[in-house]
């Protein structure tokens, strides 16, 4: 289970974007979260994945609260969570080609040996063809991008999935493509999945269920 317990977020401590925020992922459950532009869901988003350090509150993970935060996490725990971002083009680096933006995770975890098989499975998948995966992010499409960060998100098999706005700049068909091969993992592994976005018709379409941040108990950070 994947717990944030009255969460209080933000980038300044004197003046959070949000308070006392309270959110449950169940393992295997997919649960859509819904709120205005502003109002701090991806900020949750990121604490819930490790990646942003509360001001208060808690982040509990079956049970046992989490101690540390990006880079000082437990490798168990940074390697639980795969993230895609709103935005591929400022989470992917510009110099790496996309094959080797995809094996970024595994040669960061001491795993380089498994880049080849990793890479072409995961390129299949995601819809990737083997002409693409040696250019770089500015010779390719946004919709292009985004796969590879799909697969850069699967590739060490995560037992959570943060997809934060993860269709919001793609098309109609390049979404579907997306959220099938998000499905067809989480029927393979049993893994959870935090879905944030705006489109109400395609999270409740995806998801078991969907939370609307008004109902999450938060309260304005100012």
């Amino acid at each position: 289970m994947l717990e944030l317990q009255d969460v209080t977020a933000g980038y300044e401590r004197r003046v959070p974007v949000f308070r006392d925020v309270s959110l449950t992922v169940a393992p295997g459950e997919a649960v859509g979260l819904l709120g205005p532009s502003g109002c701090g869901k991806s900020t949750l988003a990121r604490v819930g994945a490790l990646l942003h350090r509360p001001d208060a509150g808690r982040v509990v993970i079956d049970g046992e609260a989490a101690a540390g935060w990006r880079h000082r996490a437990p490798r168990a725990r940074r390697t639980a969570f795969g993230v895609v971002f709103q935005q591929p083009r400022l989470s992917a680096d510009p110099r790496l080609r996309l094959t080797d933006l995809i094996a970024e995770p595994l040669r960061a975890n001491g795993r380089g040996n498994e880049v080849t098989y990793n890479v072409r499975e995961l390129a299949e998948k995601v819809g990737l063809g083997p002409e693409l995966l040696g250019r770089r992010p500015h010779e390719v499409s946004d919709g292009q991008l985004q796969r590879a960060c799909l697969a850069r998100a699967l590739v060490l098999r995560p037992r959570w999935l943060v997809c934060d706005e993860m269709t919001a700049m793609l098309d109609a068909s390049t979404t579907a493509a997306l959220v099938a091969v998000v499905e067809e993992y989480r029927a393979e592994t049993g893994a959870g999945l935090l879905a944030v976005g705006h489109d109400r018709v395609l999270l409740q379409r995806w998801c078991d269920r969907t939370a609307e941040w008004s109902d999450l108990g938060a309260s304005p950070g100012k």
